[in-house]
């Protein structure tokens, strides 16, 4: 059975983004950025929110030819792997290898972790909520930037408690620490 594993860049204080919506602190440098591709690879389809959904399809059409070599690994990554977007405002994908779904079914979401040959991502706050409170995150990666934003968009939803058992911790150049567990 696949994986659904939840990975964000966060604030030491829990933060994906500030009040004002912004994460340009959590931009990773190539040393968090190789790594963050490594784990990535380990995907073959990503859960998406639109927000989330919009702000990755950035990499669709990006001209790599003059990116560092992080960047260039990234868009292949991107672009190897299938998305589901569950958004009930777009009309249509714009990137390849990507389907769109209105609601977030659990149980949809349980028979493709029973049937993918491969782990799964989920991106965006809101529909990894969702998948939270239904019972259907396998693992959670963080990576914990040496900031504090004080308030905006949380990692973790409110209201959940989890039980969780540390899997992995890495300590990166910049201060950024990368810390894994597992759902029990």
């Amino acid at each position: 059975m696949a994986k659904l594993i939840y990975t964000a860049i966060t604030s030491l204080d829990g933060y994906i983004a500030d009040a004002e919506g912004n994460f340009d602190w959590s931009a990773p440098d190539e040393e968090v950025h190789a790594f963050v591709n490594e784990l990535e690879r380990q995907a073959g389809t990503y859960l998406l929110g639109r927000r989330m959904y919009e702000v990755m399809g950035w990499w669709e059409d990006l001209d790599t030819s003059s990116e560092p070599q992080v960047i260039k690994d990234y868009a292949d990554i991107w672009h190897a792997a299938d998305k589901i977007v569950y958004s009930t405002s777009l009309t249509e994908p714009v990137t390849a290898r990507t389907r769109l779904e209105r609601t977030f079914d659990a149980g949809a979401v349980r028979a493709l972790k029973a049937s993918a040959g491969r782990d799964l991502s989920i991106g965006g706050a809101a529909l990894a909520a969702e998948a939270i409170k239904a019972g259907l995150v396998d693992e959670f990666r963080f990576f914990l930037s040496p900031v504090t934003v004080g308030a905006g968009k949380r990692f973790l939803p409110d209201g959940v408690g989890l039980n969780l058992e540390q899997l992995e911790e890495r300590r990166f150049g910049n201060g950024v620490v990368y810390l894994s567990y597992r759902n029990r």
